[in-house]
């Protein structure tokens, strides 16, 4: 048998050089992975247009959605069969290709499979990165390491849309169309990431003798694909069509499955369904959930209210959201070494819900047509503070409330059930604050018209032969719709007091939108204080000290 001097035996502690290399490994994929959920929101409109395919540019985006939730419960799974390093490798690999791809595409059928492809790589990259960290970190260290992630998690979802903007902004880069680029950038960073874990993240082998739940692998992909998909374009569709009809079926049919094939299968399920008997397992996976509704929906409202209500561009309103950053790199690491240094950990997800909860009720009502920009500036401080208390703490308490070989299953679990509720909260936002618009914007204009000033520069020959207000005049023809709204890029360029009554719609309905989630965050308020209120604890060190006796 030949001997392997490639890492750490068994047991074995990495040093802290050793360790913070790794973890700049590992931060390089996170950086990745949520950077991409971001970057090509700015920027699709220009890769649409360039590939010939507008009525496809939605499928880009649900592409990666769908492959990347799908695969985080697997790659948690197979990482507790197959070891760590293995499954973070291949998934490292797997983005770079589906990145390369994406750059090179002719279509726009083309880049919704590269898209995929990039999705079923970035699945890995978040959750294998925290369950890593589970493995070499003590939890004394482990939540000051996990909040560092956490805060480049909110880095790079804000820079996201300033990068893919940039990007798509520019004609040509060394020869490439600029837009290509929102995917090439990927290579060099990833090709950094699969270089340091490659060469210096080296676990004990691990092959656990363990049978695959293809079936629950089978039912959860049933379950989630066609209410991911449903979530993207039940509002192009209509939420009672035939077609959203047909996924709320299935994906109830596959819920149905699911819950039989993992209780068939009992310690070998994708997600063992004992782990849900454990209260602070169960409490923090609902948390989770609730949470990414309102919170990641509340999140997509102020880039909207940027852009719609105030006419900033893509660009500068990721820009404004770097407020947000300042909140969730405080938020997290403030969490994280007060559980590292105490243990106490339940404080965090009751205050971040309530901090979550007021800056959406303050946002409701105090985000107006005329509102100045450091309010919703100041406003994303505290979303992001609120998150950064919520996100590792729970993620935390899950990873210790499963036995060592479940770290996998119950760090992936977290990230499943935040990214379920980000799906599902983003998607009903928007269509909501859509819906609300066309009848707000419908009931302003009616009321404009009754005012003789607005009336004077309605009938104004000269506003209505520039060319800027032509498709203003078309929208008043049209009425006020959904379907009117969908295109809302000559809003900022028309005549200011024309506008006003469409600006005031939109503000009125985010208010409502807003509200709406400040009552979800206000539920999972509620539900935090029911979580225990014991310390965490090291399941390792706890093992170890009998040991040490001897």
């Amino acid at each position: 048998m030949s001997k392997t001097t490639a890492g750490p035996a068994p047991g074995e502690v990495l040093t802290q050089r050793q360790t913070i290399t790794v973890m700049v490994g590992l931060m390089l994929g996170m950086f990745l992975s949520s950077l991409d959920q971001t970057i090509v929101s700015t920027s699709i409109y220009t890769i649409a247009n360039d590939l010939d395919g507008l009525s496809l540019q939605a499928w880009a985006t649900t592409a990666y959605l769908i492959t990347s939730t799908v695969t985080t419960p697997l790659y948690g799974k197979l990482s507790d069969i197959f070891g760590r390093r293995p499954l973070y490798l291949a998934a490292i690999i797997i983005f770079l290709a589906g990145s390369l791809y994406a750059g090179s595409v002719h279509s726009m059928t083309e880049l919704a499979i590269a898209r995929g492809i990039q999705g079923m790589g970035a699945g890995g990259l978040l959750a294998l990165a925290l369950t890593i960290i589970g493995d070499i970190v003590p939890l004394k260290d482990r939540a000051k390491f996990q909040g560092y992630f956490m805060s480049v998690f909110g880095i790079s979802s804000v820079l996201g849309p300033v990068v893919g903007g940039a990007f798509a902004g520019s004609e040509s880069i060394l020869g490439f169309d600029g837009w290509r680029w929102v995917f090439f950038i990927n290579l060099p960073i990833g090709l950094s990431a699969l270089a340091v874990v490659f060469l210096y993240l080296h676990l004990p082998a691990k092959h656990v003798k363990q049978r695959i739940d293809y079936w629950g692998a089978a039912a959860i992909t049933l379950a989630i694909v066609p209410l991911l998909l449903v979530a993207e374009q039940g509002r192009s569709w209509g939420w009672t069509s035939a077609n959203s009809f047909i996924c709320y079926g299935l994906g109830v049919l596959g819920i149905v499955a699911f819950l039989l094939a993992e209780r068939r299968a009992g310690d070998y399920a994708l997600i063992p369904l004992r782990l849900f008997r454990n209260v602070t397992f169960g409490l923090s996976s609902l948390l989770n959930f609730i949470i990414g509704i309102g919170m990641f929906g509340a999140i997509a409202m102020l880039p909207m209210y940027l852009q719609l209500v105030k006419g900033l561009t893509p660009t500068e309103a990721g820009l404004m959201m770097i407020t947000f950053t300042v909140g969730i790199l405080t938020g997290s690491i403030t969490a994280g070494r007060t559980i590292s240094s105490s243990g106490t950990f339940r404080i965090f997800p009751i205050l971040g819900t309530a901090i979550l909860t007021s800056a959406a009720i303050v946002m409701g009502f105090s985000l107006g047509a005329d509102t100045e920009l450091w309010v919703p500036g100041l406003i994303a401080v505290f979303f992001g503070l609120g998150l950064g208390f919520c996100m590792q703490p729970l993620t935390l308490a899950m990873q210790v409330s499963v036995p060592s070989k479940d770290m996998g299953v119950g760090t992936s679990t977290a990230a499943f059930f935040r990214s379920m509720g980000g799906a599902v909260g983003t998607a009903v936002f928007i269509s909501m604050l859509f819906s609300l618009a066309a009848d707000k914007i419908a009931n302003g204009m009616k009321d404009a018209v009754q005012n003789a000033d607005y009336l004077k520069v309605l009938k104004d020959p000269a506003v209505a032969a520039d060319p800027a207000n032509a498709k203003l005049y078309d929208f008043f023809k049209n009425g006020a719709s959904n379907d009117s709204l969908n295109d809302t890029s000559w809003l900022h360029t028309a005549n200011p007091v024309l506008t006003r009554p469409i600006t005031e719609g939109f503000a009125q309905s985010i208010d409502t939108v807003m509200l709406t989630a400040a009552v979800l965050t206000g539920i999972a308020f509620l539900i935090s204080f029911a979580l225990p209120k014991k310390k965490l604890t090291d399941p390792k060190a706890v093992m170890k000290e009998p040991a040490a006796a001897h």
